[in-house]
């Protein structure tokens, strides 16, 4: 029989990524605080995050294949994670006006009852357009900025402030597809066939 993919996230982003690319999975998204070490680079801090939200939902669900994952935003190498109200969203966005910065996206594949596990990262560089402060209170009007690393989202309105993304859009979204999709068939776990 073939294992049950597990999503250990409460991310709608994350969700919606795996369903377009035709997956059938569950989600439990453990109580798990993110870390935030300012010691630690971009790549370290989302790999600690994601094995440990990926590690804790697969002791309680040790027979499926649980995928976890943790995405950052780093510019002038200064780790930004998610804003704490709209005024740091503000300054945020203020920070990232006209340049490039980066976007990390750490993935921890596990299967306790098989004892496997994987892990990867993928950054990718986005280059934002300069926005005015109006610009920038137009766009945070119409996006919850709260739940997302640097307070902003590549998809929707995303083409409004982000000019440029070097690398895997997906990655910015929150799951990069392409290598998502190679490692979770190493642990045998495929999208659906089509039905046409």
């Amino acid at each position: 029989m073939l294992p049950t993919l597990l999503l250990a996230s409460h991310s709608p982003r994350r969700r919606e990524l795996l369903l377009e690319a035709g997956f059938e999975f569950e989600t439990s998204a453990p109580n798990v605080a993110e870390r935030f070490d300012a010691n630690l680079t971009l790549r370290e801090l989302t790999a600690l995050n994601s094995t440990r939200k990926a590690m804790a939902a697969a002791r309680t669900h040790p027979k499926k294949v649980v995928l976890g994952a943790d995405t950052l935003v780093a510019v002038d190498n200064q780790v930004l994670g998610k804003p704490g109200d709209i005024n740091d969203a503000v300054a945020m966005l203020e920070r990232l006006s006209g340049r490039a910065h980066e976007v990390c996206t750490s993935v921890f594949i596990c299967h306790l009852t098989r004892a496997r596990s994987t892990t990867f990262s993928e950054i990718s560089r986005v280059r934002f357009r300069r926005l005015s402060r109006g610009e920038i209170h137009h766009y945070l009007a119409r996006v919850d900025p709260l739940d997302k690393a640097g307070a902003y989202a590549a998809q929707g309105f995303g083409g409004e402030i982000i000019e440029a993304i070097d690398g895997s859009f997906t990655n910015v979204v929150g799951l990069p597809m392409e290598k998502t999709v190679a490692v979770l068939a190493e642990f045998g776990i495929q999208p659906k066939p089509e039905t046409i």
